[in-house]
């Protein structure tokens, strides 16, 4: 099971996830850097400029105008790190003895959204584990997508901050 942990990350409270693969490094930075690669497992399609300061832009629903962000670290294959709402993401992909991991750092802007947002990049990081493999992947929301609520009653029980407001369709 993909397990994050609540951290404080320069001051700001974080959430931050470890995964190991058995792929090449190139492999994994294609998986979370291409958009293309991007819409099968992150929560929104985006739209990416590959340079510090560059925009970032997220599509998490066709009919609504696109949420944007500045791309903070760009450096290929290893980290990127860009703003979205408040918050901050930051990927960083290392090569193992057995492949390579990856590092997802969500800086929060709130302290509130920690189990919340735990849960939804569990959903997420699962979902990069089945296109990785070449499993089918759903995207954030698919419908054979895992269940949100059960990796966030998990981090309710181990007292990750919560009671930010839940979205209706993961309530």
């Amino acid at each position: 099971m993909i397990r994050g942990r609540y951290f404080e990350f320069k001051g700001r409270p974080a959430v931050r996830f470890r995964c190991a693969y058995p792929y090449s490094k190139q492999r994994l930075w294609k998986a979370v850097s291409e958009p293309d690669e991007l819409v099968r497992w992150f929560p929104s399609a985006v739209r990416i400029d590959p340079y510090v300061g560059g925009d970032i832009e997220f599509f998490p629903d066709s009919d609504a105008d696109p949420e944007t962000g500045i791309v903070l670290v760009y450096s290929a294959p290893r980290t990127l790190a860009f703003t979205w709402s408040g918050d901050e993401i930051h990927f960083e992909v290392e090569p193992t003895a057995e492949g390579c991991a990856l590092t997802l750092v969500n800086v929060l802007e709130v302290r509130n959204t920690a189990a919340r947002n735990a849960a939804g990049w569990s959903v997420c990081l699962t979902n990069l584990d089945r296109h990785l493999d070449g499993s089918a992947a759903f995207g954030h929301s698919g419908e054979k997508s895992p269940a949100w609520r059960p990796f966030y009653e998990t981090y309710l029980g181990e007292g990750m901050p919560s009671g930010a407001s839940i979205p209706g369709d993961l309530g």
